[in-house]
């Protein structure tokens, strides 16, 4: 069982109450996501983050692919971190640890997501070629749509 992990970090000239308050809304998942991913939330965002929230969505990963994922608030600190699991969707495994740490002139968010691919060798085989780019992408897509809503961080 090979288990992957992305870890990126990004850091905002905002502070520590800025980025909790945009980053802990579930509702605000849709605007860091790319379009074509046609993210739609069904239910569970509609109150502030807490342990055993479970959050359904509708996402369109690849191919034009509806697929629901499921995920549960596992953790939560304010102002420190949260993290999400994967109850039911296209991963065999999905942790995803959101810290926030006050630095100088803003904050650093950091994102660990520990996560399997389904179907054994065969989901192996297509993690280089299409999961790993496609999270990256994604992600990627997530630090230029965070700069543009708060700005770019300066030394």
């Amino acid at each position: 069982m090979k288990i992957y992990r992305l870890h990126k970090t990004q850091n905002l000239p905002i502070s520590v109450e800025q980025a909790w308050a945009f980053l802990s809304s579930p509702a605000n998942l849709k605007t860091i996501t790319p379009d074509y991913m046609s993210f739609d939330i069904l239910s569970g965002a509609d109150r502030p983050m807490f342990p055993g929230q479970i959050i359904q969505y509708i996402v369109t990963p690849v191919l034009g692919i509806k697929t629901k994922w499921v995920t549960e608030i596992t953790h939560v600190k304010a102002n420190e971190y949260f993290v999400d699991e994967q109850r039911f969707g296209p991963y065999a495994l999905w942790h995803h640890k959101h810290f926030i740490k006050e630095i100088e002139g803003g904050v650093e968010m950091e994102d660990i997501i520990d996560y399997k691919v389904p179907m054994g060798i065969l989901g192996q085989l297509a993690h280089p070629i299409l999961v790993k780019p496609k999270l990256e992408e994604i992600f990627n897509y997530r630090t230029t749509k965070l700069e543009e809503l708060f700005g770019k961080y300066k030394l």
